[in-house]
C-alpha cells in the first residue's frame, strides 16, 4: 500500500512513528527533479499498515492506493526555477484509486500559486485544451491523462503511479510558468476550443442504465450532458444514490466541457 502527505512534517512524523514501532517501510522520494510537486510517499505492506493504523494519531496523509512499481524513475536533475513563477509548489492533498481505469490513480494537488491570469495564454498554446472562462478551468491530456486545472489546484485523472502523477504536475508547473514568462509574445485566447468527448463522461457514470434520467441508457445521457442539454445532476445515482463516490471524477471532467453544474443550460 501506498500513501503520500500533504506536508513534509507529515511524512517526517509518519517515519518515525514506523520507526519507533519497528514497522518496515519504503520510500519513495520526488527529489530531485519533482521536489517543488511532492512530498516523499511511503509503500507499506498491508500488515504493516493494519499495525500502523492503530498509531496513526494525527498524522494526516493523503489517501492510500494499491503501490504499483514505477516504470521510470525521477530524474536526477534540479527543477528549473522561474524570476515570475506563477506557479509556486503543489502538494498532493487526495491521493485515490481511478475509479475509470482499474490500476491507475487520481490526485487532486493545492498549489501555492494562482493560475487564473496565466489560462488565457495556456488556451493560445495547448492544442486541443478546453477553456472553460466563466469556471476559471483549464482541460487537456498529457496522453491519456486527463488534466483538470484551476485557480489553485490541479487534478490528474488516470496517471499510471506516484512517479507519473509527480511528472505530470511537474510539467504543469514547467509549461505555466513558461507561458507565463513568454506571455509578451502570445496573443491570449478566451474561446472555448474543444470539449473532452462525450464517452469521457459517459466512463465516469455507473453504467447501470436505470433510466432515472429519463433517458434511456447511460450513453445517452453522457451525451446530452455532453451537448448542454441535460444537467449532470439528474444522473441520482451518483448525486443522491449509491455511486456517491463517482461525483468528483464526473464533476472534473464536466468542467472541462463548460457544462458542469452552475453553467446555462
Amino acid at each position: 500500500m501506498l500513501t503520500t502527505f500533504p506536508k513534509q512534517s507529515e511524512f517526517e512524523k509518519a517515519v518515525r512513528l514506523l520507526d519507533a514501532m519497528g514497522l518496515p517501510c519504503e520510500v519513495i522520494s520526488p527529489e530531485p527533479a519533482y521536489a517543488l510537486v511532492g512530498v516523499p510517499a511511503l509503500d507499506i505492506d498491508v500488515k504493516t499498515r493494519r499495525a500502523f493504523a492503530g498509531e496513526f494519531g494525527d498524522i494526516v496523509c493523503s489517501g492510500w492506493v494499491d503501490c504499483v512499481r514505477p516504470a521510470v524513475g525521477v530524474p536526477d536533475r534540479s527543477p528549473p526555477v522561474f524570476d515570475e513563477d506563477i506557479f509556486g509548489y503543489a502538494r498532493i492533498m487526495v491521493l485515490g484509486s481511478c475509479s475509470t481505469d482499474e490500476g491507475r490513480i487520481r490526485v487532486i494537488a493545492h498549489i501555492s500559486g494562482d493560475l487564473t491570469d496565466v489560462f488565457p495564454y495556456m488556451n493560445a498554446r495547448v492544442k486541443d485544451a478546453s477553456y472553460n472562462v466563466r469556471g476559471s478551468t483549464f482541460t487537456f491530456m498529457d496522453g491519456y491523462r486527463i488534466i483538470s486545472a484551476y485557480p489553485r489546484r490541479i487534478c490528474v485523472a488516470k496517471a499510471d503511479e506516484i512517479v507519473d502523477a509527480w511528472r505530470v504536475l511537474e510539467n504543469v508547473r514547467l509549461m505555466a510558468n513558461r507561458v507565463w514568462g513568454g506571455r509578451a509574445e502570445i496573443e491570449p485566447s478566451y474561446e472555448l476550443r474543444a470539449k473532452p468527448p462525450a464517452v469521457e463522461i459517459y466512463r465516469r457514470l455507473p453504467g447501470i442504465n436505470c433510466r432515472c434520467c429519463g433517458e434511456p441508457s447511460c450513453l445517452a445521457f453522457a451525451v446530452k450532458v455532453h451537448g448542454g442539454a441535460m444537467d449532470v445532476r439528474h444522473c441520482h445515482p451518483v448525486f443522491g444514490g449509491d455511486y456517491g463516490h463517482m461525483q468528483n471524477n464526473l464533476l472534473e471532467i464536466c468542467e472541462g466541457t463548460g457544462r458542469s453544474p452552475g453553467s446555462d443550460f
